[in-house]
Formats: C-alpha cells, sequence, structure tokens
C-alpha cells in the first residue's frame, strides 16, 4: 500500500491509499502525535513500511491502518483517553500485575467481559473518591 495524501481532524489521522481507500486511526493510539503541533504533524517521512515523525519521534506502520479497531475502546480507550491515571496504582488496587493491565490498555490483550467490568468499576470509583474531594 503507498499514501497518497495524510491528514489529520483534532483526533485522527487519515490517509488515502493509492487504491482509493481512505483509512483512520485514533490518534489516542499516538500520544506523541496527538500532543503535537501542526508544524511538527507536517514533518513526515514515508517509506514502504511506515511514517516517521523524525522531530518528535513517532513511527506508525502502514498496515496498523488495516487492524480492525482503529480506535482504543473499552478499557483501553479509558486509559488512553484519561493518561492521567496510574495505571500501576490501578493495577494494585485491583491485585492485578501492572504488566497484565498494561497490555489489556496497549490491545495486545483482550480483556474478559468480566474483568474489563471490574477495571471499569474501579476506575468509576476512584473517579467517586475524587468528586468528593473539597
Amino acid at each position: 500500500m503507498k499514501v497518497n495524501k495524510l491528514w489529520f481532524d483534532d483526533e485522527k489521522i487519515f490517509i488515502l491509499a493509492d487504491d482509493g481507500r481512505e483509512l483512520w486511526q485514533s490518534l489516542l493510539w499516538y500520544p506523541r502525535l496527538q500532543n503535537a503541533n501542526p508544524q511538527q504533524r507536517q514533518k513526515y517521512e514515508i517509506d514502504g513500511s511506515g511514517i516517521r515523525w523524525e522531530e518528535i519521534d513517532e513511527d506508525m506502520s502502514l498496515e496498523s491502518f488495516l487492524y480492525e479497531n482503529p480506535e482504543p475502546a473499552g478499557v483501553a480507550g479509558i486509559f488512553r483517553a484519561h493518561p492521567e491515571l496510574n495505571v500501576s496504582a490501578v493495577a494494585r488496587r485491583m491485585g492485578m500485575k501492572q504488566s497484565l493491565l498494561a497490555a489489556y490498555i496497549g490491545g495486545n490483550k483482550k480483556p474478559s467481559k468480566e474483568r474489563e467490568n471490574e477495571i471499569v468499576a474501579v476506575v468509576k470509583q476512584i473517579g467517586k473518591e475524587l468528586s468528593e474531594v473539597y
């Protein structure tokens, strides 16, 4: 696949592939790119395997535009949208290994529905506790 055009909106990166497909990914998967200014976002190089932003040290494979979930959902979506959540602290609070929770957030593993509900419940409890702070 070759890229004919690349552009951004507030939350996504889009490409127009040489076969006419318009593909996108959420910038939540790429925090450095999400936080980059418009000038930094425009300083990229494309080769046969991906896109590179040297100034912000970010790489994105072209293959990743074909992944099933271009946008983080569930547990991954919560933690990507709220980087202020401390993964290690949440995992400790649940009695879970930090590496397992990180794998769920990174999309490398998928939690069962029951486990996902447990994680969401802990995050909601943290939110409730924070809302009671005066």
